[in-house]
C-alpha cells in the first residue's frame, strides 16, 4: 500500500465516523508515536471495538515487531504524513487519574492479586477487570462517598474490587456476595477483613447482606443479569444508599446498551453520573475492553419496582454458556410423572394440579418453613445446581428428594453426610435424615447444620453451653463465644445456607477444636 493510498483510505474512514471519529483518531496517535502496540492493548486503550480498530488498521501501512509477537506500529519514516488526522489531545482523564501515581504499592499488590485470582469461568461471563482498574473504583469510591466506617456490598467480585477498597480504605466494611466458591475462598485467604457470602442471586441475597450504604457490581452483561445483579444490589442497600455499576456495550450496538438502560429505567433509578469508558479489561474486545461506571440513586418508587423484578426468577441471564439468554429453555417446570413418592410438601416449579402445598425456591431459602413436615420434594432448575447443598440445609425433614435437571449425580459436601444418607437414581437426590450422633463435637456440628437459617456462631454456642452442662459444668455466653472466635472469627452474623462453601468445609474441625477447648476447661 502507497502512503498516499494509505492516507486517503484512513481519511474516509474518519471522515464516515464524523463527530465520533476521536476514537479511531486516538488509535491512530498511538500507531504513529514509535511504540509497539498488540492488538489487545490498543484496544483497551482506545476503548474502541476491536471491530472498528480492525477496520482502521487495515487501512495502514503497518510494520511488525521483529520480535514475532504480533505487535505493530505506523513506520516512523510515514508517521509525518498523517499529522494531520491525528487526535491532538488525548481524551479527558478520568476523575482519579491524579490521585492513583500516590497509589504505587497498593496497585503493586493487586497486580500480584489479580495474576494469582482463580481463572474466568466463562459460563459466569468473567471478565478480569486489570489491576489499575480495581484500584481506580476504589479511589473513585472514596473520592465520591465518605467511606470511614462505611458498608460496601460487592455483588459479584470476581475482579477483586472488594480487595482494592480495603487496601486503600481498610476501615470500611465490605461484604462480598458471589456464586463462584473459588473467588470467596481466595478473598478470604488474603485476610484483609472482607466478609464473604455464598449465593446464587437468581435465589435471594443473604439476610447478613443488607443495610449498605454502596453496592458496587460488574455484572453478567444482558438486561436480565443487569437488572437482577442491580436489584439485588438495591436489596443490600439502606434507603438512602447507591449503586455503583460497570456495563459496556461496543460503540456499534447502541441498541443492546438501551436495552439494558430500559432495565435500570424499570428499577425507578436516577443516573447521578456516568463515566465513560472508565473500566478496563483482559479480553471483552468487542466492546472494546472497557466499559462506564454508572452512579445510580434508588428513589421511593424502586424498591416496590425491584421486589416485582424478583418475583420473576430467570436462571438464563448470561451470554454464554448452558444459562446463556439465547440457551434459555421454554419452562423449567417439572412434569406430573417426575413427582417422586408422595411428598407432604413441593418446593420449587411443580404441575399447578398437585394437591400438595407448595413454596419458592427464594422464599424456601430465605426463611424456614413453619409447619413440620415429613417428605419433602424439591425440583431444582437447570443451571442452580450449586445451590443443592442450601435446598438440603433450608429444611429439618427427615426426607428430602431434589429432583436434578442434569443427568450427572450430584456432588454433595462432605460436611452434609454429617446429617443425611445419599442415594441417586433416574434424576432424584434422595436424602435420609441420620439420627442423632452421640460423639460431642459431632452433636455441636450436627446442631449447626440442622439449623440453617439461624446464626451459626449463635447456635454454636448454644450448643457448647449445653455440652458443658451434660459434662458437669459451666460456661458462660461470653466464654463460649471467645471459644468460637478463636476457632472461627469468620462465624458472626453469619448462617450456614450463606457461609461458602470453604467455610462449611472446615466446620468439622473448627467445632472439634471448640470441643476439644471446652474439655480443657472443664
Amino acid at each position: 500500500m502507497d502512503h498516499e493510498g494509505a492516507h486517503d483510505g484512513a481519511e474516509r474512514l474518519l471522515a464516515e465516523a464524523g463527530a465520533d471519529s476521536r476514537r479511531l483518531r486516538h488509535a491512530l496517535t498511538l500507531l504513529c508515536d514509535g511504540q509497539w502496540w498488540s492488538l489487545a492493548d490498543l484496544v483497551r486503550q482506545t476503548a474502541t471495538s476491536r471491530r472498528t480498530v480492525e477496520g482502521l488498521l487495515r487501512t495502514l501501512p503497518l510494520e511488525h515487531h521483529e520480535g514475532g509477537d504480533e505487535r505493530f506500529r505506523v513506520p516512523l519514516v510515514h508517521v509525518p504524513g498523517f499529522q494531520d488526522l491525528l487526535a491532538m489531545a488525548p481524551p479527558p482523564e478520568d476523575p482519579v487519574a491524579h490521585l492513583a501515581p500516590h497509589y504505587g504499592e497498593v496497585l503493586d499488590r493487586l497486580r500480584r492479586l489479580v495474576a494469582g485470582a482463580p481463572r474466568a469461568r466463562h459460563v459466569l461471563d468473567h471478565v478480569s477487570a486489570t489491576p489499575e482498574t480495581a484500584l481506580r473504583r476504589a479511589l473513585l469510591l472514596g473520592a465520591r462517598f465518605w467511606l470511614p466506617g462505611a458498608k460496601l456490598l460487592c455483588v459479584g467480585d470476581h475482579d477483586l474490587t472488594s480487595l482494592a477498597v480495603k487496601l486503600v480504605h481498610p476501615s470500611t466494611e465490605v461484604t462480598v456476595v458471589d456464586v463462584d466458591e473459588r473467588v470467596l475462598a481466595y478473598i478470604d485467604a488474603q485476610d484483609l477483613g472482607v466478609r464473604t457470602r455464598w449465593a446464587d442471586l437468581r435465589l435471594s441475597l443473604p439476610p447478613s447482606a443488607r443495610d449498605h450504604d454502596l453496592a458496587f457490581t460488574d455484572p453478567p452483561y444482558t438486561p436480565e443479569g443487569i437488572g437482577l445483579f442491580v436489584a439485588r444490589a438495591i436489596e443490600g442497600l439502606k434507603d438512602e444508599g447507591r449503586v455503583l455499576l460497570a456495563y459496556g456495550a461496543s460503540e456499534r450496538t447502541p441498541m443492546l446498551a438501551l436495552k439494558v438502560q430500559n432495565s435500570l429505567s424499570a428499577l425507578n433509578l436516577t443516573y447521578e453520573a456516568i463515566y465513560p469508558d472508565f473500566n478496563r479489561y483482559f479480553g471483552a474486545e468487542a466492546i472494546g475492553s472497557a466499559a462506564d461506571l454508572y452512579v445510580l440513586r434508588p428513589t421511593t418508587k424502586t424498591r416496590p419496582a425491584v421486589a416485582a423484578r424478583l418475583e420473576r426468577l430467570t436462571t438464563a441471564i448470561y451470554t454464554q454458556g448452558p444459562q446463556s439468554v439465547e440457551s434459555r429453555p421454554a419452562t423449567s417446570e417439572a412434569s406430573a410423572a417426575e413427582v417422586p413418592q408422595e411428598p407432604d410438601l413441593l418446593v420449587g416449579d411443580w404441575p399447578k394440579g398437585l394437591p400438595q402445598p407448595r413454596v419458592k425456591l427464594p422464599t424456601w431459602l430465605t426463611k424456614p418453613y413453619a409447619a413440620s413436615v415429613e417428605r419433602v420434594a424439591i425440583a431444582l432448575p437447570p443451571g442452580l445446581e450449586a445451590a443443592l447443598p442450601r435446598v438440603l440445609l433450608a429444611t429439618r425433614a427427615p426426607h428430602v428428594l431434589v429432583r436434578t435437571a442434569s443427568p450427572a449425580t450430584p456432588s454433595v459436601p462432605d460436611v452434609l453426610r454429617a446429617v443425611y444418607s445419599f442415594t441417586y437414581a433416574d434424576g432424584v437426590l434422595e436424602a435420609v435424615r441420620l439420627p442423632q450422633p452421640a460423639a460431642e463435637d459431632a452433636v455441636v456440628l450436627r446442631r449447626i447444620l440442622d439449623n440453617g437459617h439461624a446464626k451459626l456462631a449463635n447456635t454454636w454456642r448454644e450448643a457448647l453451653i449445653a455440652t458443658a452442662r451434660a459434662q458437669g459444668t459451666t460456661l458462660t455466653k461470653n466464654d463460649a463465644r471467645a471459644l468460637i472466635r478463636r476457632s472461627a472469627p469468620w462465624s458472626e452474623d453469619i448462617t450456614p445456607l450463606e457461609a461458602p462453601p470453604h467455610r462449611l468445609a472446615g466446620l468439622p474441625l473448627a467445632v472439634a477444636a471448640t470441643v476439644t477447648a471446652l474439655s480443657k476447661t472443664a
